[in-house]
């Protein structure tokens, strides 16, 4: 009997020990207690720094404002952020350290890790978000862990073709589509020539990938050929501007028309406000000039810290609702008392309906267990005297 007693003390102890282990959980991220340990990817050095790091500021501002506020359920948010400068190695490396430091959830960042990464997610059952809206990332199927709290690319480029074919009227109209030369830059532009089709626009359709150069003249003088009026842009802000300063320059007849990255405030004071006058930004996330409810605590925030959400911008914005969105996830697993890991975790956002107070997609983030596309709605704005003007505050691609 004794010598029975000692092996069921030993498998006692050995399954205490797989218990602590288990889960991806080992060094406390989906413990009872302590801090819930986010994995944040940025890009505070790379090529979209410009964009990346008020966005990261975003993410890291909502945690410091949530953990004030007594954190989730009494546990704070550890957001273990890095920068990986834009190189897809550093981001995998990056999420290999924070798997093994007990993540429970990550915050990426581009395309190209996103999709590198989605497989990986997967197999270890970690709920992913990031600022890319390819729209891969939101089939379940493809990408089970994966969740996109904006309208995607592709849904951001048909709300741009129904607008343009509208603006157009009767006319036929070229469209000439400038992108980043990257899976971030491509990632709706077959799915834009498939809109057409679908909807049977009268407007032509060719796309460009812009090189690294101090201006886009050549770019430009090969829409003209084509006969382009309108010049879709997905990159990021700076590009985006010296494309506008080199159309006036070139007193060219073109409107652009900005995805997401593009679509800010970084846009307006790089080509300068009267450069930018006029040009269409289609943005998911409500600037600070469009004064949202949403907005609020998030100003109330920055003003303790002797700054202002004018001053930080949008992508800041972009970023803390990102967070917001995780947070309340793993809220609802804790308010449930459910063990704290990636499959509840991913149960609890496919349930989710969060209200942003109109800065994202018009109103709510929503989730099902279907679809992770958060949002079909972005609002589409003009630069006029030196400010994003709301022109919609929600459109979707026509039904």
């Amino acid at each position: 009997m004794k010598r029975l007693s000692g092996i069921a003390a030993l498998a006692t102890t050995a399954l205490l020990g797989l218990s602590a282990c288990g889960g991806g959980a080992a060094t406390g991220g989906g413990d009872t207690e302590g801090p819930i340990k986010i994995g944040v990817i940025a890009d505070r050095s790379g090529a979209t720094a410009d964009v990346g790091t008020p966005y990261n500021e975003g993410m890291l501002g909502y945690a410091e404002w949530r953990n004030a506020k007594g954190g989730i359920e009494g546990r704070k948010i550890e957001a273990m952020s890095n920068d990986y400068a834009y190189q897809v190695p550093k981001a995998e490396e990056l999420y290999k350290k924070y798997v093994a430091d007990g993540a429970v959830a990550i915050q990426g960042w581009g395309t190209g890790d996103s999709e590198a990464l989605r497989k990986k997610v997967a197999s270890d059952e970690l709920p992913f978000m990031s600022a890319s809206y390819a729209e891969v990332l939101t089939d379940v199927k493809e990408s089970p862990f994966n969740f996109v709290v904006a309208p995607t690319y592709s849904d951001q480029m048909r709300v741009a073709l129904d607008w343009i074919a509208q603006d157009s009227g009767s006319k036929r109209a070229q469209v000439a589509v400038f992108h980043h030369d990257s899976p971030f830059g491509t990632a709706p532009v077959a799915d834009g020539q498939k809109w057409l089709a679908e909807k049977g626009y009268d407007l032509g359709y060719k796309s460009f990938a812009m090189p690294k150069t101090p201006n886009f003249v050549g770019l430009l003088s090969q829409a003209r050929s084509l006969g382009a009026k309108y010049i879709v842009i997905q990159n990021v802000s700076s590009p985006a501007a010296q494309v506008a300063k080199d159309i006036k320059a070139q007193n060219l007849d073109m409107k652009i028309v900005c995805l997401n990255w593009c679509a800010d405030e970084l846009f307006i004071k790089t080509a300068t406000p009267a450069v930018a006058e006029g040009h269409i930004m289609l943005q998911p996330f409500a600037p600070p000039s469009a004064a949202k409810p949403g907005h609020a605590e998030i100003e109330e925030f920055l003003k303790g810290k002797g700054s202002s959400l004018m001053d930080k911008g949008l992508h800041y914005v972009q970023g803390w609702w990102t967070m917001a969105a995780m947070a309340q996830g793993i809220e609802k697993v804790l308010k449930d008392g459910d063990q704290l890991n990636g499959p509840n975790i991913r149960k609890a956002l496919e349930g989710l309906q969060l209200d942003t107070g109109g800065v994202v997609g018009g109103g709510a983030v929503k989730f099902s267990s279907d679809s992770h596309r958060g949002s079909t709605g972005t609002g589409i704005y003009q630069v006029k005297s030196g400010q994003l003007t709301e022109l919609t505050a929600n459109a979707a691609p026509k039904g």
